[in-house]
């Protein structure tokens, strides 16, 4: 294994702490927070939908530079004169043509300054047209300063010293590299990569792969297709001279999906050792949250120079193979987990992040649950709650960007890892209160609302979702009200803190709450070998303890509060 790939590894675990801590950066890399993705929808862009979009890209390791074009499908909602995009300024944009089904090609007229690209239709489109237009362009994309999550292309080499090219967007937004609508409320229905590479090189990719062109010019081109929708920031590219590791792995639903690993050529090894594993991760999560959501595609995983990110059906993966102390390669069951939690089910807002991450975090735990017992669950979210620091509401009601929700103010360089930390203890909490039934049955609803879903592969599976849709799911299934669990858990900062106090033989339980808001949890208690599940009204409770006996409060820390 080669210095330079481990040096590049250790940098990409720095920014996982850095995401999972508060960690204050005095000097953020430069242009990084320039670039971002999400916030309040314009009215130009809310006119229409965007259905395909059609990406042509020949990538030069040599420059350093990409150039292509991209055709956007998209079907008109309100009538609009201009189709707005998003697009870098470092990127330069040539021309761009609307296309008719019964005309040649009509230049379209642009303007592009301020990461905004701005094209004149050639006439006022109405609601329930359609629209394709295609945008030529090139230039170097951004390199990624920290990737991944300060994203942008990664210009790596192999040990060997061939091109390493990766991509990561989800910070920044994909159009940090391609036009596009950067906004997680609109996924394209199917998406189509035609991208050109050196012929030493492979290109992995989202989807299916239909087939590789070879040119002339001693270059091959790679046509990738996803017949799934497909959120923006999970569309990729991983280009090197993989070696690929492959075999078939049966669904729950008995259909054969086809898995393949693209290891660097000195990885295979490990590779072939970890491989596996990920098949292990497969089964796992089918097995608590439904089928894999991309059956008609496959499940992809391409070593990455930097530490991984969910691209659909082809995660980069970056961790070095190592195996954590529970037994098993967290970061690819987090990557996996993303599957579910983030691409077949997608926040419509940033805001609603943490239906992504804290899902994710809580998949390990379970995991670690699974090999190990129910003190290995524990023991991860010991883990877990001693990252959380309550800085700022986990899932504001407001529209937010990914700066906002991914850092904190003032100056958003300080980082929120409690999207992932204290969703996942959340989710915990959220468990010993409904009991496992109901909570494993919301977690599998969450991912098909409609069991029928479950036996579908055409896109309609995938759904956008918020966290009221999270709420309505649990309280359906658990046939409670949970407006108090969720509003003191998601929409503001503080914890609850349970005031305690022995007197006389008697302990005392009452719940503090931020706002004086309602909080009807209950609370596991010891006393001796029993364990009470202690409910506790408004005015708290009181209970009787046996002489000499200590009690013992929520002694596995089930549930989220002020230490």
């Amino acid at each position: 294994m080669s210095k330079k790939r481990r040096s590049i590894c250790c940098g990409s675990i720095l920014i996982l702490t850095l995401l999972l801590s508060p960690v204050t950066f005095p000097h953020s890399p430069s242009g990084a927070l320039l670039a971002e993705s999400g916030g309040p929808l314009g009215e130009e862009q809310s006119s229409y939908d965007v259905t395909f979009y059609d990406l042509s890209l020949t990538v030069d390791p040599a420059q350093r530079s990409i150039q292509g074009h991209l055709t956007v499908h998209a079907k008109i909602i309100k009538p609009m004169e201009w189709l707005v995009l998003d697009l870098a300024a470092s990127l330069e944009v040539e021309s761009v043509v609307e296309r008719k089904e019964t005309i040649k090609p009509v230049p379209l007229s642009f303007e592009h300054h301020d990461g905004q690209l701005r094209i004149a239709l050639s006439e006022t489109e109405a609601a329930g047209d359609s629209l394709s237009v295609t945008i030529y362009y090139g230039g170097q994309p951004r390199i990624a300063p920290r990737p991944p999550w300060w994203g942008g292309f990664t210009w790596g080499t192999t040990a060997d010293g061939q091109p390493w090219i990766a991509v990561s967007c989800q910070y920044n937004g994909a159009d940090i590299w391609w036009p596009c609508k950067d906004h997680p409320s609109d996924e394209p229905d199917s998406l189509a990569l035609h991208i050109t590479v050196p012929e030493n090189l492979v290109c992995a990719a989202n989807g299916r792969l239909r087939g590789i062109t070879r040119n002339d010019d001693a270059t091959d081109t790679y046509h990738w297709f996803s017949s799934n929708p497909i959120n923006n920031y999970c569309v990729t590219l991983n280009i090197a001279p993989y070696r690929t590791i492959e075999a078939d792995y049966t669904s729950i639903t008995g259909e054969i999906i086809p898995v393949t690993f693209w290891v660097l050529p000195e990885s295979y090894a490990d590779g072939l050792e970890l491989f596996p594993q990920l098949l292990e991760h497969l089964h796992f999560m089918e097995t608590y949250f439904g089928p894999y959501p991309f059956r008609s595609e496959k499940y992809g995983v391409a070593e990455a120079p930097y530490l991984g990110m969910e691209h659909q059906t082809i995660i980069a993966y970056g961790n070095q193979y190592r195996t954590n102390s529970y037994g098993f390669d967290d970061l690819h069951l987090h990557e996996l987990s993303h599957e579910w939690w983030g691409n077949l089910v997608t926040c419509s807002d940033w805001s609603d992040m943490w239906l992504h991450e804290g899902f994710a975090v809580y998949t390990e735990a379970l995991y670690a649950g699974y090999l190990r017992g129910e003190s290995a669950l524990h023991s991860y979210m010991a883990t877990v709650r001693s990252r959380v620091h309550n800085l700022r509401a986990v899932a504001p009601r407001e529209t937010q960007t990914t700066t906002q929700i991914y850092f904190m103010p003032p100056d958003y360089t300080a980082s929120n890892g409690d999207i992932y930390n204290k969703g996942a203890c959340i989710l915990h909490t959220l468990r010993y209160l409904i009991g496992d039934d109901a909570f494993f049955r919301a977690l599998r609803l969450m991912a098909y609302p409609d069991p029928a879903l479950e036996a579908v592969t055409d896109g309609s599976q995938c759904r956008l979702a918020d966290s009221d849709d999270f709420q309505h799911i649990v309280e359906s299934v658990a046939g409670v009200d949970l407006e108090w669990f969720f509003d003191l858990y998601l929409r503001q900062e503080q914890l609850p803190l349970l005031v305690t106090q022995i007197r006389r033989g008697r302990l005392t339980l009452s719940w503090e709450t931020p706002g004086n808001r309602p909080f009807p949890m209950p609370v596991p208690v010891q006393i001796g070998e029993e364990v009470l599940r202690v409910e506790i009204p408004p005015r708290g409770t009181t209970i009787d303890i046996p002489g000499g006996i200590l009690p013992i409060i929520d002694e596995q820390g089930w549930i989220l509060k002020e230490e």
